[in-house]
């Protein structure tokens, strides 16, 4: 059973940077695209970017030029680095892979568990 285990949430001032990283715990075999999504009280979940297998990313308008998409491929690892932190980018972030755990099964995506991102003003 494969899960995905992210890390790197907590409390920072505004203007301040955290790091996400999100691995799975379990085998995957094949790994699609690998994705960034955030969900504040009150709010709908919304994603906040995205990578593909090739390398390419994606970001809400939001978070252009403050966070950074990026991946491991040899560690089967996803990062989300986030600069110059706002109040309203306090959420609960989440990963999400879009892949497959063998070569006989479909793509499928899978969820972590959610990492509290809370920043200060």
């Amino acid at each position: 059973q494969v899960q995905l285990v992210e890390s790197g949430g907590g409390l920072v001032q505004a203007g301040g940077s955290l790091r996400l990283s999100c691995a799975a715990s379990g085998s995957i075999f094949s790994i699609a695209a690998m994705a960034w999504y955030r969900q504040a009280p009150g709010k709908q979940r919304e994603l906040v970017a995205t990578i593909t297998s090739s390398g390419s990313t994606y970001y809400v308008d939001s978070v252009k030029g403050r966070f950074t998409i990026s991946r491991d491929n040899a560690k089967d690892t996803v990062y989300l680095q986030m600069n110059s932190l706002k109040p309203e980018d306090t959420a609960v972030y989440y990963c999400n892979w879009n892949a497959r755990s063998s070569r006989w099964s479909s793509f499928r995506d899978y969820w972590g568990q959610g990492t509290q991102v809370t920043v200060s003003s």
